[in-house]
């Protein structure tokens, strides 16, 4: 045996929440500035300056290079330390700026560019470090591989 039963409609006496909400009272809105007199902190700023202090990351500036033979060199600079890091799938390296000159820039490192023992220059030039050289050899220091490279950004 089936039964249906049906319901009437009953007429809500209350508004439903969409009506209340479509009928919200518009406020008027003070066109009066904050006070710019008014205290958020009363302490003094030696008080709070341990609670302030923020770090911002200056002077480091990340470049991707494709070289010839191939290679693919992201060179991140850090100016404050005078380093570089050439991160490539041969392996990272940090090496140390030792000139004063900007153009070319050279940085060297006492590693090859794998980290094994060798040798390692990095020659970058031009305006906005648009190119670079790679020299690289591992122990046997006659060996050097080079690498020419341009910025692919």
């Amino acid at each position: 045996a089936l039964s249906v039963t049906a319901c009437e409609p009953k007429q809500e006496t209350e508004p439903s929440l969409e009506e209340s909400i479509s009928e919200e009272q518009a406020v008027p809105m003070s066109a009066e500035p904050a006070e710019p007199s008014d205290v958020v902190v009363d302490a003094p700023a030696s008080e709070v300056a341990d609670d302030t202090v923020a770090t911002v990351n200056t002077g480091v500036n990340q470049i991707t290079y494709l070289c010839s033979p191939e290679l693919e060199v992201e060179a991140t600079y850090k100016d404050a330390d005078s380093q570089v890091v050439l991160a490539t799938a041969k392996g990272t390296v940090t090496l140390t700026k030792t000139n004063d000159a900007s153009n070319p820039e050279v940085f060297e490192g006492a590693t090859a560019i794998d980290g094994t023992a060798g040798s390692i220059q990095w020659r970058v030039a031009h305006q906005d470090r648009e190119t670079g050289v790679i020299r690289t050899a591992g122990t046997d220091a006659a060996n050097i591989s080079t690498y020419e490279c341009k910025k692919t950004q």
